[in-house]
């Protein structure tokens, strides 16, 4: 059931959905692996997999090197330099769930019950792309996308249009929907997420590519080691 105390609804993940920590960029503004960088005692790729796990559902890696093998599965993308997109589509074309939910390795602070919530929503609807926003603004991640929109994904991908916002849009479109974006707002309003360092939403979203931004998100949740979020 529902982890938010919030009304009850069943358990998100279910059997036909399979979740994906991006872990495949570069790092240049880190200068090291990001995926192995210490916050609160585990590295991001923990944090970022322990979301995906504590949602129920069986995480792996995409686009990650085999270094990375010790923490998960890894989805190594079949042509190197594709960006995340790239490790998106070979993802999807990895498992037979109808949906997968993305996480990048470096959005440590996200609840569990955010993306609990979002697989909820996209059961519900039948969208075939959703995704939280903050503030008013749409968020690219977490995602989840239904397997249905790999080939327009991988369409996208091969006509050089490596965004990922654009090309869900793209995607969903191709199926005649929009985007389903849903505001962390009025979830954490209602009672359906919620931080268990009582962070408000906008933190959630704290991208760490930078030392100065680990030590921001040290600040935000000293807790973060030696809680279930």
């Amino acid at each position: 059931m529902s982890r938010t105390g919030g009304d009850l609804k069943p358990d998100a993940a279910g059997p036909d959905a399979a979740g994906f920590v991006l872990a495949g960029g570069r790092s240049s503004r880190m200068g090291q692996d990001k995926a192995l960088v210490q916050l609160a005692g585990r590295p991001l790729v923990a944090h970022a997999l322990a979301v995906l796990r504590n949602a129920g559902l069986e995480a792996s890696l995409a686009g990650a090197s085999s270094s990375l093998a010790a923490f998960a599965p890894v989805v190594e993308d079949y042509e190197s330099g594709r960006g995340p997109l790239g490790g998106i589509c070979s993802a999807l074309a990895s498992t037979a769930a109808r949906r997968a939910v993305f996480l990048p390795v470096d959005l440590a602070l996200l609840p569990v019950s955010l993306v609990d919530y979002l697989l909820y929503h996209a059961q519900i609807t039948g969208r075939a792309v959703t995704l939280p926003s903050v503030n008013g603004f749409a968020q690219t991640f977490p995602v989840v996308v239904d397997r249905a929109v790999l080939p327009t994904l991988e369409a996208e991908l091969a006509a050089g249009r490596g965004g990922c916002f654009s090309a869900f849009q793209t995607a969903a479109a191709s199926l005649g929907q929009p985007v389903s974006v849903v505001a962390v707002e009025l979830l954490v309003q209602s009672g359906q997420a919620a931080h268990p360092d009582c962070l408000p939403a906008a933190y959630w979203f704290l991208n760490i590519n930078t030392v100065a931004d680990l030590r921001r998100a040290e600040a935000y949740c000293p807790s973060r080691s030696h809680r279930v979020i």
